[in-house]
Parts: C-alpha cells; sequence; structure tokens
C-alpha cells in the first residue's frame, strides 16, 4: 500500500514514516510512501501558496493552482488512487473507516493549513473528507498522520492478526485492561485469574471487563452492538450482571430509545421480507 502526502511541511510527517513500526514496514516493501512539498508547485520565487478568501474574512486559504499541480504531479486523477482532504468539516473518522481504506492501494492525502483549501481543488479532485474529530487543529500533517497510523497498521502482515482482533473497537467494544511484570507494583497485584492458566476463565473474565470498560466510558457502543445483533448471549446475560456497575438498563429515557429503534427495525425486517415474498409470487405467476 502507498501513502501520498501533500504538504507545506513534509518534515512533519517523514519523521513518522521512518520510525518504529512504520519504518520496518516500509523496509519490507509492505507500505511506499512519497511526500510532495505544495511549494515546490508555486509559480513565483516567494513559493506563495496561499492568499486572503474572496468576499472577506479572517486567514488565509491554500491556492488552487499550486495544490492543483501537485496533485496532477501525482497523478491524483486516477481511479486507483483515493484523495483524501483531511479537515474538520468531513465526516468523522471511525476504525471501520480505517479497515475500509486499508483495503485500498494508494491514498493521497492533501494537508490543510490556515483557513482551509480553495473550494474548487475538493470539487475537482477530492474523493472524501476526512475528520479526525470535533476540534480544530493548526497542523493538517498531525491529523493526516493520525489517519495514516490508524489504516498502515490494518495492512495485511504488518502487525500480526492475532494482535488486531483483541484491540478495542475490533468487536464493537473497548479494550479489556492489560498487566505485565512485575506481579506487584506499589501495591497493586495483578488479578489472580491472569496467572491461574485457566483460559477458559481468562477469556470470561476479558469479556466481562471489556463490556465494563465500556459501559463505564462509551455506552453508545454497547448500544449499537445490540441494535446490529453482534453482540452474544454470553455477552448479554453479563450486561444484566454489570447493571448495577453502571446506570446503563436503569436509565429509562435511553430504554425507552432503544426499545423504539429495536420495534422499528423489526418493522423494516418484516416489511422487507414481505416484498420479497410478494416479488417471488409474482415472478412464479409470470
Amino acid at each position: 500500500m502507498k501513502f501520498t502526502v501533500l504538504t507545506l511541511f513534509p518534515e512533519i510527517p517523514r519523521a513518522f514514516f521512518e520510525s518504529s513500526i512504520m519504518a520496518k514496514a516500509v523496509e519490507r516493501g509492505i507500505i511506499a510512501y512519497d511526500l510532495v512539498n505544495i511549494r515546490d508547485f508555486a509559480f513565483d520565487r516567494h513559493k506563495t501558496c496561499d492568499d486572503a478568501p474572496y468576499g472577506g474574512g479572517a486567514g488565509q486559504l491554500l491556492m488552487p493552482e499550486p495544490l492543483g499541480r501537485a496533485l496532477d504531479s501525482v497523478e491524483a486523477y486516477r481511479r486507483t488512487k483515493h484523495v483524501i482532504y483531511v479537515t474538520p468539516g468531513g465526516r468523522t473518522f471511525t476504525q471501520q473507516k480505517a479497515r475500509q481504506l486499508s483495503r485500498m492501494d494508494e491514498l493521497v492525502l492533501i494537508c490543510g493549513r490556515y483557513e482551509g483549501i480553495d473550494q474548487r481543488i475538493i470539487d475537482l479532485y477530492v474523493d472524501e473528507e476526512i475528520s479526525i474529530g470535533d476540534y480544530v487543529m493548526s497542523s493538517g500533517e498531525v491529523a493526516a498522520t493520525v489517519i495514516i497510523d490508524s489504516v498502515y497498521r490494518l495492512v495485511q502482515d504488518v502487525i500480526t492478526e492475532e494482535s488486531l482482533d483483541e484491540e478495542s473497537f475490533s468487536g464493537g467494544l473497548l479494550e479489556y485492561p492489560q498487566y505485565t511484570r512485575p506481579g506487584v507494583y506499589k501495591g497493586m497485584e495483578v488479578p489472580a485469574v491472569l496467572t491461574g492458566g485457566n483460559h477458559e476463565e481468562i477469556r470470561k473474565w476479558r469479556l466481562m471487563k471489556s463490556l465494563q470498560k465500556t459501559l463505564k466510558n462509551r455506552p453508545d457502543l454497547v448500544q449499537q452492538a445490540r441494535l446490529t445483533g453482534t453482540l452474544s448471549d454470553e455477552a448479554e446475560k453479563m450486561i444484566d450482571e454489570l447493571a448495577g456497575f453502571v446506570n446503563y438498563k436503569n436509565n429509562r429515557k435511553q430504554s425507552r430509545q432503544l426499545r423504539s429503534v429495536q420495534e422499528r427495525l423489526k418493522r423494516q425486517d418484516a416489511a422487507r421480507r414481505r416484498k420479497e415474498q410478494d416479488a417471488g409470487c409474482n415472478s412464479q405467476e409470470q
């Protein structure tokens, strides 16, 4: 897989590509990258790449001509390349989106600066606008690196499948607590179940702790998992046991909302089945 990053400050993402697991993936030929300095495509001797926005307002915008020339230089118009503009105005980045992007041949990321980029670049080149969260940063390079870091590690052979399977969000829940040596730290002992050698008990403990943490920090993930039917019967029973740990099931408003959504999904499913049956009957009559 290849990452092509268009930026005014290539030294920022370069450090990431030359460090840690990413550096090893590049060395092994699993990941390739190209850092394109937008200033190299400016027209004047001052390498000007920004100007004031039409209509007034604070700040500067990246001009379309240098950025457009930079995109043309990497043939961003080819269908095999997926062009992403990293911006607070994009759709929120998720683990699901990271998995989707990890299956592509090449990602071309535009790092915004100042107040953003000219809309015509978005209209002509950009396939997708992505935000890493509901906040504003001055560095599009840092935001782009967040996306790259989440995506490249999902590419085959970069990290073992076993490690990926047990991470947060992999099963719709947050990851369980982890411990390593020493067995006692500042009077706090590692949970006995983890040192007992009973793998089935360890599995159950980890599932319980994962549910507990998710209910506490991200109850919306549990609700989503329930609605999509991805929670196991075992996990559902554990939620009943954990009801006293966080005020989740006892929240009447949330319970009503959950029941309402579940009933709506059932109605939609029933309507879909009736439509399929009617279509089958019509085809037999013909």
